[in-house]
């Protein structure tokens, strides 16, 4: 028997396995087989890598399949949500980093530059409460098991939640090294503030459409419902790892920062019940299905007629969605999705410019060469060039 679970945009299927292997046919899988010999196994697939039914009058699976075969579901309606953020991936590239475990107790308060070159500051705070004050806006109360990333790198101070405004340092501040962080604090008595402070770097974050379509801070509270629950289990994680200072608990608790800011991410996304560019984009159902389309294959020729079949709407329709939420047509957006996939790989990998012109749909490298030039003022090589140095 083989059994279906939703999960998003991800179909996983249940399958018991017999003595001996199928014969049908292979399809792509994404994740791993759990269990040998006669235990179940687990695939996660994508939604298209499943054959779908002919039709409706398809015949029913059979309970006596042969051993490992998969038995085919019938046609199900179009999900009611995308997954956007798995489909964003490629935009979504993090690398965190975990600067200070503070432990603050009286009046303090600890100010934070703007950051530069795509560097997003966050907090975690896991216990008592603090302030978080910015310039030109009203200061958030911040509790234990709420989380603040300033995805634009704006300058801010936290303080105590009573520390006036007149102080803007830390009195008696004490800082000493673990094997896993920096430890600040001012007290020899349980904090009233603590708080995991760090960094995230947003790869592309001039380009990033992701990143462009944040608001200037993002509060995340732990009375915001069951979600949450998630975030303050990871964040009491990371402590317990900061805190103890195990072999390895650096390199664990920055894993579990980069997995705890895409579910921050998710949860923001779902929280809004309007958003702006491509948060806004990823709103409307048909302009969503074009969007993920294009960024899940950027190599395809994609036309505006394929892209409105796509989204089940008319090429005037998709159109206007597209320039209503991001200012730019449809392939307007692919030519900006795909220069900035190619500057990634340009950046990240030493395959060959060909190969990534390829791989963004170029049929040329110098096609490919012309497109990036314009877009971003350099050549393709300035920016492995830069990489490597």
């Amino acid at each position: 028997m083989t059994q279906r679970i939703k999960l998003g945009g991800i179909k996983v299927w249940r399958i018991k396995r017999g003595k001996s292997a199928g014969s049908g046919p292979a399809y792509p899988i994404v994740g791993a087989v759990i269990g040998t010999g006669r235990c179940e196994a687990i695939f996660v697939m994508k939604d298209e890598a499943m054959p779908r039914a002919k039709s409706p009058a398809a015949k029913a699976p059979s309970s006596s399949a042969t051993a490992g075969e998969v038995e085919h579901a019938p046609d199900q309606a179009p999900d009611q949500a995308v997954d956007a953020l798995s489909s964003l991936a490629p935009l979504l590239r993090v690398k965190p980093v975990l600067d200070s475990l503070c432990r603050f107790g009286e009046q303090w308060a600890s100010g934070h530059a703007p950051e530069t070159d795509g560097w997003v500051p966050f907090h975690l705070v896991t216990r008592g409460e603090c302030r978080i004050d910015r310039a030109g806006e009203a200061p958030q109360i911040l509790k234990a098991g709420d989380i603040a990333i300033l995805p634009h790198g704006g300058a801010h101070v936290l303080r105590g939640a009573t520390t006036p405004a007149s102080i803007n340092t830390v009195p008696n501040l004490r800082k000493y090294e673990t094997s896993a962080i920096m430890v600040k604090t001012n007290t020899e008595r349980e904090p009233e503030a603590e708080l995991v402070c760090g960094r995230l770097r947003f790869e592309l974050a001039r380009q990033n459409m992701v990143l462009a379509a944040l608001p200037s801070i993002i509060v995340l509270r732990s009375s915001d419902g069951a979600d949450m629950r998630r975030l303050q289990q990871m964040m009491s994680d990371i402590r317990e790892e900061l805190a103890a200072a195990q072999p390895g608990a650096a390199a664990i608790a920055t894993d579990l920062a980069s997995a705890l800011v895409v579910l921050v991410l998710r949860l923001h996304v779902a929280q809004q019940k309007t958003g702006s560019g491509l948060l806004a984009l990823l709103g409307q159902r048909q302009a969503a299905r074009a969007a993920i389309a294009m960024i899940e294959r950027p190599d395809h020729p994609w036309s505006l007629d394929e892209l409105a079949d796509t989204a089940g709407a008319s090429r005037a329709t998709l159109v206007r969605l597209f320039q209503k939420s991001i200012g730019a047509a449809p392939l307007e957006f692919l030519t900006d999705l795909r220069l900035n996939l190619a500057r990634n790989r340009l950046a990240a990998s030493t395959d060959s410019m060909i190969e990534i012109a390829a791989a963004v749909g170029y049929q040329s490298e110098s096609a490919f060469s012309r497109a990036f030039s314009r877009h971003f003022g350099m050549a393709p090589s300035a920016v492995r060039s830069g990489a490597l140095t």
